[in-house]
């Protein structure tokens, strides 16, 4: 049996996950965000958005100092700046989405049934740019995140509302990121859900490890570690590194397919990109 099946079924029977052939994204979803609940009880569950600052007064209150003048302040205007710039075709990134893109960042990721695949907004984004005859933006960092702080600013305070239409590619896409959250990987031999299931409220060296629950309602983020904003995808390769694997191409299916398992695991909070943190 592969090692990720092994800690997959492990996990499971810790969050209480039904040990079931047939795939339950909803029963994923009550038995995660439940455990979460029990784990931490004195924190409201719409404060999960707030990552680590939920569950720590300490780190709240320094948090909330810096948030007086965001750093990320200056990337959403530059992003509004960048969307809003006309193309050589006299179009816009806002051309290319439903209410001239404000206030649908909420509407991503999701499970597209003609290609078979799930498209996030930062896909999304550059296939507008090349569809228009533009250069498409690196999707770590930069200009492609500076888009994706605005477009997330005009959508603070939607509900995460991901769906899993029906249809078993969109299935196998959520089991895929499933499979991916709870996998062990690299020297380490560390998943996702060690730090931020099991160890959640942990400190590993200085600094305590968030929930998983509300991970992706925050992106793009501005991390003092970086000095400036960064994309999820970025996040989710740093974190592989960080367990001494390699990490995947930024946008491709692995990572595409793990954000959006988090992101139905997150149903029901409320969106509030951009984000800072440590």
């Amino acid at each position: 049996m592969k090692k990720w099946v092994i800690y997959t079924l492990a996990s499971a029977m810790l969050l209480g996950l039904p040990l079931v052939s047939q795939a339950d994204p909803e029963g994923d979803r009550k038995a995660f965000q439940d455990y979460f609940k029990n784990r931490f009880p004195n924190t409201p569950f719409e404060d999960f958005i707030n990552g680590v600052y939920a569950i720590d007064p300490e780190s709240r209150e320094q948090w909330e100092a810096i948030e007086e003048f965001p750093p990320y302040e200056i990337a959403i205007e530059e992003g509004e700046q960048l969307f809003n710039k006309k193309f050589a075709n006299g179009k816009s990134v806002g051309s290319c989405f439903p209410n001239g893109g404000n206030g649908i960042a909420d509407q991503y990721p999701f499970f597209d049934t003609k290609r078979g695949e799930v498209v996030t907004l930062a896909v999304a984004v550059n296939e507008c740019l090349t569809a228009n005859g533009e250069k498409p933006m690196k999707y770590k960092k930069g200009p492609l995140a500076s888009v994706l702080a605005y477009m997330a600013f005009t959508t603070r305070g939607k509900k995460v509302d991901e769906k899993i239409p029906k249809d078993p590619r969109a299935l196998e896409a959520y089991e895929s990121g499933k499979q991916f959250f709870y996998a062990r990987r690299g020297q380490l031999n560390m998943s996702c859900a060690h730090c931020h299931v099991d160890n959640s409220g942990n400190k590993i060296r200085a600094d305590l490890l968030s929930p998983a629950l509300g991970h992706v309602t925050h992106f793009p983020v501005y991390r003092s570690k970086w000095g400036e904003l960064g994309t999820l995808h970025r996040r989710f390769g740093g974190c592989n590194e960080q367990v001494r694997a390699k990490a995947f191409e930024a946008q491709g299916p692995e990572y595409r397919n793990l954000e959006y398992f988090m992101t139905y695991m997150s149903n029901g909070l409320t969106w509030n990109g951009p984000g800072s943190r440590k």
